[in-house]
């Protein structure tokens, strides 16, 4: 049969005089962010949303009790109650599948089928992380953005590049909308305001990875100062994002603003004031090789090694390794954006995570006996679903190779952290992770 009458997709693969009986192995991204993640068991038969709560701590006792007041049945005590949080994982689906004819891909140059089986487990590998990393990044993002627009006066509702971290306020424990009853304070240029409402825009124009552009609005009039393009609007429950510099926003880093090791001491101290554990001893960093390549510049970086390059395996393989209190671990999948304002250059986002910084909820019914028959051809790995239907066309030629997974990824709050209980902490909303951003 001539190659031609052979559909499309198969045409490059059929042997045409070549010697090679295999596939070449493509290139394939460098995975990572899902490591950082707990993994929790979604049991069957509780709905789509899972909530969890978590206790917090009650504050130090540094007064004594005073001897006269230590009557009556209560001692001259007053009871006082721990705080709560929650935070919620939410089920989804997730699925991709590819047909293989088993008559035509005998005249391949190697086994479709498990070339199909390899490159469905990659797919679905990157996939996860890509979950991983977007449901790690949101929070910390939150809370951290910049005046859009200049008002042209002063007005109560302000132009945002992103309302992440705007839009809800911890009551209890809880997540409750912002409003009259339930402001959020924010700085916004030099001045606090209240948040009382939040309005998307119809069209998304915001330039931070998965953005949401709008309007912030306030209790009261926001000076045309403080409502100034570029300006930093800051929520009092902010993530902690550190840039080079000291810089206010995304927009404001310049081309000189790399990644030092001074910016991944001061993400450490971060960690280390809200007492956030180790990940077996250390704290993950997760950043792109440009990142890592940056650090090979900075003096302090240098100095540290001073005299022992040549034997330092550091230096003999180009990579760094365990120090500073940071496990780096590089990822191809980091979020590499186009510059806000300065044309050519890319803002890069190293994160560093302690344990407990990502939750992730596997459902545990994926390989039940009635989703998946003892029969048939459902193997679970790493907690994905690989199935490979048999062929039920007409002809029985024709299998389906699929993955599916069932589950989801959340960033847990701290909220019941505070100074009271901590002292060094901060009033972060989300403190397991620091994110860092630089130009590379």
């Amino acid at each position: 049969m001539g190659i031609q009458n052979f559909p499309a997709a198969l045409q490059p693969i059929i042997q045409q005089g070549f010697l090679e009986r295999e596939f070449e192995t493509a290139l394939k991204s460098r995975l990572g962010y899902r490591l950082i993640a707990d993994r929790e068991e979604f049991a069957v038969g509780i709905g789509e949303t899972l909530t969890k709560t978590r206790a917090g701590l009650k504050p130090s006792v540094t007064i004594p009790l005073a001897a006269a007041n230590n009557t009556n049945l209560d001692n001259g005590l007053t009871s006082t109650n721990w705080g709560v949080e929650q935070y919620t994982i939410s089920l989804n689906f997730y699925a991709a599948t590819q047909d293989l004819n088993m008559v035509t891909s005998r005249v391949g140059i190697a086994s479709q089928f498990l070339q199909n089986a390899a490159i469905n487990g990659e797919q679905a590998a990157r996939s996860l992380d890509e979950l991983a990393r977007n449901a790690l990044f949101a929070p910390y993002f939150g809370g951290n953005t910049r005046v859009n627009t200049t008002i042209s006066s002063a007005g109560a509702a302000v132009s945002v590049d992103d309302i992440r971290g705007f839009q809800t306020v911890f009551v209890n424990g809880v997540q409750q909308a912002v409003s009259s009853t339930n402001p959020l304070t924010v700085t916004v240029g030099s001045n606090l305001y209240d948040v009382v409402g939040v309005t998307l825009d119809a069209t998304n124009v915001s330039t931070a990875p998965n953005g949401i552009s709008g309007q912030l609005l306030f209790s009261g009039n926001v000076t045309v100062a403080d409502g100034t393009a570029g300006n930093a609007v800051q929520a009092a429950t902010a993530s902690a994002i550190v840039r080079p510099a000291q810089r206010n926003t995304t927009a404001a880093l310049q081309a000189t603003d790399t990644l030092s090791m001074a910016n991944l001491l001061d993400a450490v101290a971060l960690l280390r004031r809200n007492a956030v554990p180790l990940v077996d001893g250390l704290y993950n960093c997760y950043l792109d090789p440009v990142s890592a390549r940056q650090l090979f510049s900075d003096p302090d970086f240098k100095q540290l090694f001073q005299g022992s390059t040549a034997a330092n395996p550091v230096f003999r393989q180009g990579m760094v390794s365990d120090f500073l209190g940071l496990r780096f671990i590089t990822t191809t999948e980091a979020y590499v954006q186009s510059h806000p304002g300065i044309t050519g250059l890319y803002v890069r986002r190293p994160i560093v995570c302690g344990q407990g910084a990502l939750i992730e909820g596997d459902f545990a019914g994926m390989d039940s006996s009635d989703v998946a028959p003892r029969d048939s051809l459902v193997q679970v790995i790493d907690g994905v679903a690989m199935v490979t239907r048999e062929p039920i066309d007409r002809l029985q030629q024709i299998i389906a190779q699929s993955w599916y997974w069932i589950g989801g990824f959340c960033a847990p709050s701290d909220t019941t952290t505070t100074p009271n209980t901590v002292p060094t902490a901060t009033n972060a909303n989300y403190k397991r992770a620091v994110m860092i951003e630089h130009i590379g």
